[in-house]
């Protein structure tokens, strides 16, 4: 069982920055395939980024790419998505995952957090 917990939400203006940290219970963080979604209002999840256990391997979507960065620190059981270069349409609830498969598939990934929100002004 892992449990996940995020931070470093909050309301920035287009143009900004922000660090989100997702932080996971358990002594196998390592084993596993993280990931970042988000979701909008009225909007199914949606993929955002993935690193693969060892931090070197990583994917994004062409709708953040060259603007998120993933990263991860498996001895501090931590995951991070860099956030530059915010646009409004960046605005959701951003969920931390945590899987066995390398994918962008919300279905692959068995463990959630619960969310933090993001909102970016114009």
């Amino acid at each position: 069982q892992v449990q996940l917990v995020e931070s470093g939400g909050g309301l920035m203006q287009a143009g900004g920055s922000l660090r989100l940290s997702c932080v996971a219970s358990g002594r196998t963080f390592s084993r596993y395939y993280m990931a970042w979604f988000r979701q909008a209002p009225g909007t199914e999840r949606e993929f955002v980024a993935a690193i693969d256990w060892s931090g070197f391997s990583t994917y994004y979507p062409d709708s953040v790419k060259g603007r998120f960065t993933i990263s991860r620190d498996n001895a501090k059981n931590t995951v991070y998505l860099q956030m530059n270069s915010l646009k409004p349409e960046d605005t959701a609830v951003y969920y931390c995952a945590a899987g066995s498969r390398y994918s962008y598939i919300r279905s692959d990934y068995d463990y959630w957090g619960q969310g933090i929100q993001v909102t970016v002004s114009s």
